[in-house]
């Protein structure tokens, strides 16, 4: 599956979508060694990376056409992070503007290890034509 957009970050960290669809998504990751911290698991950075595209996919789901950027995501790390990680993005509530998402990591055994909790803000924007020319009026997101 596609991700409807091209991130390199999201390419460079392998993520695979399996899920998009309905106001849910799915994403798999397996860390590789060097998206690891010095205790040997899954650095926060990536399992955040993760849980902000799982929610965004699951916001867009339901619209495909627009684009979505992060306006505020709350994390809460319950264990590490190790192995094959799922991560599970739920739209909760949408205005015509904004969605309101959630996201859970669990492990292969199927525990949490982390949460964006109850809310992952998004700003529904209308996907631009973007150029190799540099910057500009095209390249630039309305925040507003």
């Amino acid at each position: 599956m596609h991700f409807g957009a091209d991130i390199p970050f999201v390419h460079h960290l392998g993520f695979e979508l399996q899920r998009m669809e309905g106001g849910e998504s799915l994403i798999a990751y397996q860390a590789r060694p060097e998206h690891l911290n010095s205790f040997g698991v899954t650095h926060g950075g990536a399992v955040m990376t993760l849980m902000d595209v799982a929610m965004a996919v699951a916001a867009r789901s339901i619209q495909k056409d627009m684009g979505v950027v992060t306006i505020e995501m709350k994390t809460t790390f319950m264990q590490p992070s190790r192995g094959l990680l799922a991560a599970r993005g739920r739209l909760m509530h949408r205005t015509a503007t904004l969605a309101f998402c959630e996201a859970t990591i669990s492990d292969e055994a199927g525990a949490a290890c982390a949460h964006a909790t109850g809310t992952g803000t998004f700003k529904y924007v209308p996907r631009l034509p973007v150029g190799r020319k540099g910057t500009h009026a095209f390249n630039v997101i309305s925040t507003d």
